[in-house]
C-alpha cells in the first residue's frame, strides 16, 4: 500500500510543545485532525536528548491541508517571515479566529491582521473582502482603504468598506 501525501507540507519546528500545538490548533479549524504522531525510540532519544517516548512529530491537517509539527528542543525560533494565512468569508469568521489564535499569544506582534500565537507561529486572519478592496481599480478607493488597514490589528471589514466607500 501506497500512502499519498501532499506535495508540499508545512513543517513547523517547536522546542517541545509539538503535540500541545497541533491538539490546540485541531480545535479551532473545521475539517481538522491529528493524523500521525511518532515518538522518540531510545537510540533518537539518546541522540537528540529528548526524553524516550516523547512525540517527535505531529501530523495534523488543519481544514484538510497536512502540516508536520517536530519537537526538535529549543535551537530555532519562530518569527514574522513565515506566517499561515486564514481567509475568512465574514467578520464573524474574522473574529472567531482572531480571538482563538491569539489567545495567549504576544500582543506586541498585533497589525493589520498579524499575530503571533502562544507558541510563537504567526498568522494573518483576513477576510477575502479586503484584498478586493485594496486591488479595487479604482485607485483612491484601494488606497483609503490600505490607509484604514495601517491603523487595524484586528481586521475590521466595515471600517475598510467605510473608508473606501
Amino acid at each position: 500500500m501506497t500512502t499519498r501525501f501532499q506535495r508540499i507540507t508545512p513543517f513547523l519546528w517547536f522546542a517541545d510543545e509539538a503535540e500541545e500545538a497541533a491538539k490546540f490548533y485541531v480545535s479551532i479549524f473545521e475539517n481538522s485532525k491529528i493524523t500521525t504522531t511518532t515518538r522518540y525510540g531510545k537510540e533518537a532519544a539518546q541522540a537528540t536528548g529528548r526524553p524516550e517516548g516523547s512525540a517527535m512529530t505531529v501530523g495534523f491537517q488543519l481544514d484538510g491541508q497536512d502540516f508536520t509539527a517536530l519537537n526538535g528542543g529549543p535551537v530555532f525560533k519562530f518569527n514574522e517571515a513565515m506566517s499561515l494565512v486564514v481567509h475568512c468569508r465574514s467578520q464573524a469568521e474574522v473574529d472567531r479566529y482572531w480571538k482563538q489564535l491569539s489567545e495567549g499569544g504576544d500582543e506586541r506582534s498585533q497589525q493589520c491582521g498579524w499575530l503571533k500565537d502562544r507558541y510563537g507561529v504567526s498568522w494573518q486572519v483576513v477576510p477575502d473582502q479586503m484584498i478586493e478592496l485594496l486591488s479595487h481599480p479604482d485607485r483612491t478607493k484601494a488606497q483609503k482603504a490600505m490607509a484604514a488597514l495601517m491603523q487595524m490589528k484586528k481586521i475590521d471589514l466595515h471600517a475598510l468598506q467605510q473608508a473606501a466607500a
